[in-house]
């Protein structure tokens, strides 16, 4: 690695220190099939949320745009698991996870959820 390399890898980290990303999620939906398990000493939902984009085309044509995202739920806090059913529509606030595993063939498997950490049930 050259010192130039050196430099720039240490200016462009110093640069991060002052900036602030935001990793913030905002759904309101239908929930899909919902799984709740202990895990030590609390209880989280596993469970999918379907948002819908509705637009209109140029030519007149109306457009629904469904999206199923998976979201995980530690209850606590925000978040009360117990009315927490099929069908019903709520409004979450979380940010993003990606997991990593290895699955039973001993490929890599990535998936990207939704933690949420404020979950209302709206119906």
């Amino acid at each position: 690695m050259s010192l130039t390399t050196i430099r720039n890898t240490i200016n462009y980290n110093n640069a991060d220190m002052n900036t602030q990303y935001i990793n913030r999620v905002e759904l309101q939906g239908r929930v899909g099939t919902v799984r709740i398990s202990p895990v030590h000493d609390t209880i989280v939902a596993n469970f999918s949320v379907m948002t819908e984009h509705m637009y209109q085309t140029s030519d007149g044509n109306k457009v629904v745009e469904t999206t199923w995202m998976c979201v995980a739920a530690f209850e606590g806090g925000e978040v009360n698991l117990r009315s927490l059913t099929r069908g019903a529509i709520v409004h979450l606030i979380g940010r993003l996870r990606t997991n990593r595993y290895i699955d039973a063939s001993g490929c890599e498997k990535v998936f990207t959820e939704v933690l949420a950490s404020s979950l209302k049930v709206l119906g």
